[in-house]
C-alpha cells in the first residue's frame, strides 16, 4: 500500500540517524532488491532481518492468535520465501538471519544486536555514498579530458565542423552512460579492479573508436 504522511509525525533532525523499518514479508529476493535500489539511489544504508522459522512452528503460533491467518496462506508463503543469498547477491551482505523457533522478543542481547546491525548499515551507507561520489567525480574529470583530446584529434584530421558537433554530442552521451553505470554499481569486464579506472579505460577505448569512425567517413 502507498505510504501516507502523518501530519502529526515530528520532524526528525537531519543530523541524527534515521532508521526506516519496512515491516513486510518481502518473500522474493526481487522485492527486497527494489528496496535496496531505492536506498542506493538516495545514498542510504540497507540491511535486512530474516527470521528463520519452521513451517510447523509458524502454524502452531498462528493457531494461538486471536485472529489467525489462513493456514493455506502461511503454507503458500513458506513455499515462496527466498532466503538471503550472501554468496550470490553482494547487495544482501548486510543480512541478519535469526532463528525464530524460540521466543526472542524479550531477549535484550538480540534486541541490541539488531540495533547495532541496523546502525552499522546506516553508517556504511553514508561512507559508501561519499566514496561513490568521489569515484564518479574522478571518472567524470578523466572522461572530460579524454573528450577534449578526442575533439582535438578529430579537428587535426580535418573532420567537418558540422560533424564535429555531432561527434561532441555522441561523446558526451557516451560519457553520461558510462558514469550512470558507475553510479549504479554495474561492473565492467576489464583488467582493472578499481571501478573508476575500469570506466576510464573502457571510455577511452570507445571514444577512440568513435573518433576513428568520423575520421574514416
Amino acid at each position: 500500500a502507498p505510504w501516507k504522511c502523518n501530519p502529526d509525525t515530528p520532524v526528525v533532525s537531519a543530523s541524527r540517524p534515521l532508521l526506516l523499518l519496512l515491516d513486510d514479508n518481502f518473500y522474493y529476493q526481487s522485492m527486497r532488491y527494489e528496496v535496496y535500489q531505492l536506498a542506493r539511489k538516495y545514498s542510504l544504508g540497507f540491511c535486512q532481518l530474516f527470521l528463520e522459522c519452521p513451517l510447523e512452528c509458524c502454524l502452531q503460533r498462528n493457531r494461538l492468535r486471536s485472529d489467525p491467518v489462513s493456514e493455506q496462506t502461511i503454507q503458500l508463503m513458506a513455499r515462496k520465501t527466498e532466503m538471503p543469498d550472501l554468496r550470490k547477491n553482494a547487495w544482501e551482505q548486510h543480512s541478519l538471519i535469526l532463528s525464530s523457533s524460540d521466543c526472542i522478543s524479550e531477549d535484550k542481547y538480540v534486541t541490541g544486536l539488531i540495533l547495532e546491525f541496523s546502525l552499522s548499515a546506516i553508517f556504511s551507507g553514508r561512507t559508501r555514498a561519499i566514496c561513490a561520489a568521489s569515484t564518479v567525480h574522478q571518472a567524470d574529470q578523466a572522461c572530460r579530458r579524454i573528450i577534449s583530446q578526442a575533439m582535438q584529434d578529430a579537428k587535426g584530421k580535418n573532420v567537418l565542423p558540422s560533424e564535429m558537433k555531432s561527434l561532441a554530442e555522441e561523446l558526451n552521451k557516451l560519457k553520461a552512460e558510462f558514469l550512470e553505470d558507475l553510479r549504479q554499481g554495474k561492473t565492467l569486464k576489464t583488467q582493472y579492479s578499481d571501478p573508476a579506472t575500469s570506466v576510464i579505460s573502457s571510455f577511452q577505448h570507445e571514444a577512440t573508436s568513435l573518433v576513428n569512425k568520423y575520421i574514416l567517413k
